[in-house]
């Protein structure tokens, strides 16, 4: 790693940050293309979001990713949107501007959109496609796959009152399903994208049957750790294409770290299993 005064500032803020592998993605391309940089995990509780975000530009920073749970309160504290995180109303990526303002951005839609177009023969139509969760995620997940043409999105999450909101504010095309009728709402589907943190390590299981999910249908996990979740091994068991969450955390990455180290980097089969031999340790 180059390393001089002059070093270029990124990082990733969450709480917890320690899970994050966006640390050893990003120090992976510093490497490749010889950047005099640093990318570095930011432990960051929520009450102090704005204070951490505010401080970036004194910090010499030249921006951050942000992490559960600061994705969905950054857009208030940011000094300018771009239009895809105005509409999905969570920010995960922020460059601080010349004159110090903070300019976030969603690259969680183009990077889950990205993942799912290289890594199955999902194509867009009128048959209904079923999304799991109504965080950030699951709001990026939903603007990505309308943008890409869907026709129909049912959302099931397990607070009804947010998946209804969810539905309101996408417009047409997007429902919300009870939790308890996430079964029944496989019928038909073309895609079935879990954005939920259910099946991750340490956290509890998805319960979820997939017998009515169609054969045919593409399954989608956006959690990496494990990178085989069980919903995608029973995915996988009974003939649905599985795609996990990798590639969408390689993809969302790349728009950033262009902005901050003035590379655009390419993702690749050796970043993955770079990426990949740390989720195995």
């Amino acid at each position: 790693m180059i390393l001089s005064g002059k070093a270029r500032l990124a990082g990733v803020m969450g709480w917890p940050v320690s899970h994050s592998r966006s640390p050893r993605l990003h120090g992976f391309w510093l490497e490749r293309h010889a950047i005099d940089g640093v990318y570095v995990p930011l432990a960051v509780p929520p009450e102090r979001i704005e204070t951490a975000l505010r401080a970036l530009p004194v910090l010499g920073f030249r921006g951050v990713n942000l992490t559960v749970p600061h994705k969905e309160s950054a857009p208030a504290i940011c000094d300018e949107l771009d239009p895809l995180a105005r509409r999905i109303g969570a920010v995960n990526t922020v460059v601080i501007g010349e004159d110090g303002r903070l300019i976030g951005s969603n690259t969680d839609a183009s990077g889950f959109i990205e993942n799912l177009r290289r890594n199955s023969r999902w194509r867009s139509g009128s048959d209904p496609l079923v999304v799991l969760g109504a965080g950030g995620a699951a709001r990026a997940a939903c603007v990505a796959l309308l943008d890409a043409g869907a026709g129909s999105v049912r959302i099931a999450n397990r607070t009804q009152m947010r998946a209804e909101i969810l539905a309101e504010e996408l417009g047409a095309g997007v429902e919300a399903v009870a939790w308890q009728d996430r079964n029944d709402a496989l019928d038909g589907a073309t895609l079935l994208v879990n954005t939920t943190t259910l099946g991750m390590t340490g956290q509890p299981a998805l319960e979820i049957d997939l017998s009515a999910l169609p054969k045919s249908a593409v399954v989608c996990d956006i959690v990496y750790t494990p990178l085989e979740t069980p919903l995608l091994a029973a995915a996988r068991a009974r003939g649905n294409p599985p795609v996990d969450g990798l590639g969408m955390l390689l993809y969302q990455a790349q728009p950033g770290f262009e902005a901050w180290f003035g590379v655009r980097p390419d993702v690749d089969d050796e970043l993955r299993q770079f990426v990949l031999a740390d989720l195995q340790e």
